[in-house]
């Protein structure tokens, strides 16, 4: 049986939000997706997640969530990563970090995916640890009734994600890139069955540096003094790859970039 999935770059600010809540029911109903998975660290103004907005992405029809080192920037969201059976924690955070290392769906068909969210090393902070060894680790712990595994690679090196792709070939079905908010154009099926994209880009304001104003940015690289990261407003899209698995083996045999173009100033959900 053929599982479709949709994995969503780094949903920046209420932009992303937006184009988020617009986006992805229509392409559940006109591409049948059978789960939908976004990284959501960049939700809240940019940085971090709130409850209202970890309930807000459910009722968009997302079914599981991803974050990266931004994760704890709003303290409030901890009680809820404790308790989520949706959002996952990088795995190679500490022992003591809070939420899970694993979290899994049911699609309505029947098979389950889960989805595992990994932190690269290279120029990111805070310190962690091995995100290799890591995936060993909780891949050996995954129930044997679930067969369809993807990987969430969040670094900023292109090297290190590459390098996961291959690691985990044939061992998971999908290894999707994150974090440095540009989309990549070497989606492929690996020769042992893993679907792989070294970014899936982001999902917000393209106008932008990464999401942020561009005059904010460039205030700061051109003199150095201190200015708000303000996140951006116009040009939101929407950036994923939708992929196609045989839940039977775990193998993925389709791998196709998405893009979908938001209407700029709608807000999210009513709001």
């Amino acid at each position: 049986m053929d599982i479709s999935i949709l994995c969503i770059g780094d949903v920046v600010g209420k932009p992303g939000r937006c184009v988020v809540s617009q986006a992805v029911p229509r392409l559940v109903k006109e591409r049948g997706i059978d789960c939908v998975i976004a990284n959501v660290e960049n939700a809240a103004a940019g940085s971090g997640l709130t409850e209202l907005l970890y309930n807000k992405f459910l009722r968009y029809g997302v079914h599981l969530m991803t974050l990266g080192d931004h994760i704890y920037r709003k303290g409030e969201i901890m009680p809820l990563l404790e308790k989520s059976a949706c959002a996952v924690r990088p795995a190679n955070y500490p022992a003591e970090s809070v939420g899970h290392e694993v979290a899994i769906h049911q699609t309505a068909k029947g098979p389950k995916v889960a989805v595992i969210s990994l932190m690269g090393r290279l120029f990111m902070r805070p310190p962690c640890d091995c995100p290799f060894h890591a995936a060993d680790r909780v891949l050996a712990k995954l129930p044997r009734d679930v067969n369809i595994v993807v990987v969430d690679m969040h670094a900023e090196a292109t090297s290190e994600k590459v390098a996961m792709g291959w690691y985990l070939n044939g061992r998971v079905s999908l290894v999707f890139g994150t974090h440095t908010h540009v989309p990549t154009a070497d989606e492929c099926i690996l020769d042992r069955g893993t679907g792989y994209i070294t970014d899936v880009g982001m999902s917000g304001p393209y106008d932008s540096v990464l999401g942020r104003r561009k005059d904010r940015i460039l205030k700061y690289l051109m003199s150095g003094l201190p200015s708000p990261f303000d996140v951006a407003t116009d040009d939101p899209r929407m950036c994923g790859v939708l992929v196609t698995v045989d839940s039977d083996t775990g193998k993925a045999h389709r791998i196709e970039r998405i893009r979908v173009d938001g209407t700029p100033g709608a807000g999210d959900d009513g709001d």
